[in-house]
């Protein structure tokens, strides 16, 4: 690796400090400025700020080129996508294994109703 690549690396945990510092001060300043008035919440200071971000970050992603959004987001875009490309016979196979296997069209309380058996030894 070259030298001046190592100051680049060393430098990347700065940045990124500095990025989470200043969106943290925005929330602050936008959270104080417009929330008290019309949802009538307390006033945060900088720390609170920078939790709610990190939490809306846990939450919600991170972004970015690869499609950015929630983990859940990404995978449904992904099978979206599978689902686009599948042909109409394979598509109609996935249907039917996915309707066994979740038991479409059953009622949720068959399991209280006796059973055949039980009502034809009575």
């Amino acid at each position: 690796m070259k030298p001046h690549n190592r100051k680049k690396l060393f430098l990347i945990p700065f940045g990124i400090l500095a990025c989470l510092a200043l969106a943290s001060y925005a929330v602050m300043l936008l959270w104080n400025a417009l929330l008290p008035d019309i949802l009538h919440v307390g006033t945060i200071s900088y720390w609170q700020a920078a939790g709610i971000f990190i939490l809306s970050k846990i939450l919600f992603g991170f972004g970015g080129p690869r499609g950015g959004g929630a983990p859940w987001m990404r995978r449904k875009r992904m099978m979206e996508e599978h689902f686009r490309n599948m042909g109409p016979e394979e598509r109609t196979k996935f249907k039917e294994q996915w309707r066994d296997r979740c038991n479409w069209g059953k009622r949720r309380w068959d399991w209280q109703e006796p059973k055949e058996e039980a009502k034809a030894d009575n």
